[in-house]
Parts: structure tokens; C-alpha cells; sequence
């Protein structure tokens, strides 16, 4: 009788074990979040499972079984509502791959040194995988390296890790700027088709840069550009691009200038004279913004002339107060933004396959474009950060 009672409690120690969850927690200030375990199925009234659910729960059970420790994501920021975007896309990954994770991030995105400290932390506590957006690559080298010596894969995020070590770096999670920019282009060019059609002399397409130097800014600008001069020789425009070297190439008599201004360094004041010079230009009829410095340029250059939204169709690249409340008010006709919460999720996602020896690639996270009318929309306003 003692053998059989014996034999009743471990059965039910071993069910209790098993339905154990493992939670989600992130690092610097974050609450952990636990998944919940799931019920017990009654053979008998239980309904049949579909198969996506059968399908999660085995992948589930699969990563659990076979991943120990935490996963850290080491970010750029913390309290921005970029990087909380991309937390809660991370923390949506874990809780379907039943992993745990550590998101941390430097109080801001110039805490150089404070972003080095975490990822020591981080390799410190040998992690099955660590998610990495690196403020400056060349200052976490040398744990790069460590981290590479131990076989402990890496997944960039966001502008991932330029620069580093061949190899050291798994895959990234990061937005395709140059398709961003040509997103910006095909919006952009809806709605200033029939002004070009109709024009009887030149006309001018701003675009503003914050440098020519950082490759996601360079490549937003590019896309644009490149994108933008394809749609309109394809009505039969001739095309001019002007203003920087980097993209210039110059045609004499065109139908459209295409005029790239970047200021001489990453000053607001000189990005807004940029703006300025562009909206003063009497055949200016759209200003693009490559990135959240260049579209805040534009609206506070625009502060005391008054033409967007009216004479001039504006553009934007990013979110942020300024620029979600001049789309808002229809100062800017739409920005693009970036998916952060498409960065966290494929950040884990990429991590519990990279730790599983599973093949993993770069993953375009995707972008968005917003107006006033879509803002709102679930699938959007989560990616629209202050």
C-alpha cells in the first residue's frame, strides 16, 4: 500500500514539473512576464486542437526542452519608446519559443560606456545568445571577440553591430533602409504625380539627409532618390539630380530637379536652414526628410514660412512627437516608420534558432507608412514611438 501511495506522488510531482512555464523577463527596469502554462486537455471533451496551434505548442516545447539560461538583448536605450516597442516585440518571441530573456539598454544612445558594461554582464553570465545594437562597435570589440572565442552566437538588431569581426556576428534584425526609401518614393509620388504631369517648366523634389556617411541614413536617401528618378522617367520625365555629390548627376534643361541638401555637420540649426533654403526655392514642390533629424529639420524650418501642407507637399522618415503631430495636423502628408516591434520579435526568433544550430540570415523587419487617416490603426500606432 506505501509503494502505490508512493508511486501516486511522483506521478503528480512529474505532471506539476512538466506543466511548469518558462517566463519572459527583460532586463533593465522591465518587469518579468511569465507564460502561462497550459491547462490540462480532458481526452474526453477536450475539442481538437488546429493545427497552427498543435504546430506553436510543439515549437514551444522543442525550444524549452533544448535552451537553458537567458537570452540577453543588449539596446541602445532603454526608456525611449522605441526601445519599449522593440522589448515588447521581443517579449512576444520568448513567450511563443518558451524562452527567457534579459533586455537591457544605457539610460541614453550616447552611454557609450555604460552599453559596454551591460554586454560584459551579459557574456558574464554565459548566455545561450546575445542580441546586440551596438552604439559604437570599436568600443565592445574586445568582448565581441571574447563572445566570438566562446561560441556564443550574436544577433544584431535595429543598425546591428557595423564593422565587426568576419563571422562574429550571426545575423541581423534590421530594417532594409534602402527599401524604406523607395516605400517614402512610390508614397511620396502619389500624391505629387498630377503637379509634375501639369507643370510647364522645371520642378524641384527636395531631399534632405542628416549626413552622407552613416550607410541606414545614406541608404534611405538613396532609395528615395534612385526610386523617385525611376518613377518619373517612366512617365517620360527627364531627371536632374542635384545638390551633393554623393548622388549628384547632373542634366541640363530637365523636367525634374532632384536637390539632395545635407548639412556640413549634425546640427538642427543647419539642417533647418537646409529646409529653409529648400522651401524658398520658387519651383520646390515636396521635401522628403531621410530619417527623425532630417523630417524635424524640415517642420522647424517650415515654423515661420508656412508652406507645407499647403504650398509644399512634406515627407518624413520615423516617428517622434514632432513629426507624428505634424502629420496629425497635416502639415506632413505621411512618414515612413521603421517596426519595432518586428525587431524584437525577430531578434529572439533569430537567437533560439541560431542556438538550436538551426541556418540563420539577415531578416528585413519591414517598414510602414502612415498618414493621418491610418495612425491609429493597431498594426501601426505600436510602432509610432515619442
Amino acid at each position: 500500500m506505501k509503494k502505490k501511495l508512493l508511486s501516486i506522488a511522483l506521478g503528480v510531482a512529474m505532471v506539476a514539473s512538466m506543466l511548469a512555464g518558462c517566463g519572459n523577463s527583460a532586463g533593465t527596469s522591465a518587469p518579468a512576464e511569465s507564460a502561462a502554462p497550459a491547462p490540462a486537455e480532458s481526452k474526453e471533451e477536450a475539442p481538437a486542437a488546429s493545427a497552427d496551434a498543435a504546430e506553436t505548442t510543439a515549437d514551444t516545447a522543442e525550444a524549452s526542452a533544448e535552451i537553458t539560461g537567458k537570452i540577453y538583448l543588449v539596446s541602445k536605450g532603454f526608456q525611449h519608446q522605441f526601445w519599449q516597442a522593440v522589448l515588447q516585440g521581443a517579449n512576444e518571441a520568448a513567450e511563443k519559443y518558451g524562452v527567457e530573456i534579459d533586455f537591457q539598454g544605457p539610460d541614453t544612445e550616447s552611454d557609450i560606456a555604460q552599453q559596454v558594461q551591460m554586454l560584459n554582464n551579459a557574456f558574464n553570465n554565459n548566455p545561450p545568445a546575445i542580441g546586440l545594437a551596438a552604439l559604437d562597435t570599436e568600443a565592445c570589440l574586445d568582448t565581441i571577440k571574447e563572445i566570438q572565442k566562446a561560441g556564443i552566437p550574436i544577433i544584431g538588431f535595429d543598425s546591428g553591430v557595423p564593422g565587426a569581426p568576419e563571422g562574429a556576428i550571426a545575423a541581423n534584425a534590421a530594417t532594409d533602409n534602402y527599401a524604406a526609401g523607395e516605400l517614402a518614393a512610390d508614397e511620396t509620388y502619389k500624391l505629387i504625380k498630377d503637379k509634375v504631369a501639369s507643370a510647364t517648366g522645371t520642378v524641384r523634389i527636395g531631399v534632405m539627409n542628416q549626413e552622407a556617411n552613416s550607410e541606414s541614413i545614406v541608404q534611405r536617401g538613396s532609395g528615395f532618390v534612385d526610386k523617385m528618378k525611376t518613377l518619373l522617367e517612366a512617365d517620360g520625365k527627364t531627371v536632374s539630380v542635384e545638390g551633393h555629390d554623393k548622388w549628384a548627376n547632373k542634366v541640363d534643361g530637365a523636367d525634374v530637379i532632384i536637390d539632395v541638401a545635407v548639412p556640413a555637420s549634425v546640427s538642427a540649426d543647419l539642417s533647418s536652414v537646409d529646409a529653409q533654403n529648400l522651401l524658398n526655392k520658387p519651383d520646390t514642390i515636396c521635401i522628403y526628410g531621410s530619417n527623425q533629424f532630417s523630417g524635424e529639420g524640415l517642420i522647424n524650418g517650415d515654423a515661420n514660412i508656412g508652406k507645407l501642407g499647403k504650398d509644399i507637399i512634406g515627407v518624413a522618415f520615423d516617428s517622434g512627437v514632432l513629426i507624428k503631430t505634424a502629420v496629425r495636423d497635416g502639415k506632413l502628408a505621411g512618414a515612413v516608420t521603421q517596426d519595432p516591434l518586428q525587431i524584437g520579435y525577430k531578434t529572439v526568433e533569430l537567437c533560439v534558432k541560431a542556438i538550436k544550430g538551426e541556418p540563420v540570415s539577415d531578416v528585413d523587419t519591414g517598414c510602414q507608412w502612415y498618414t493621418a487617416e491610418n495612425m491609429d490603426d493597431p498594426k501601426i500606432a505600436p510602432n509610432l514611438y515619442d
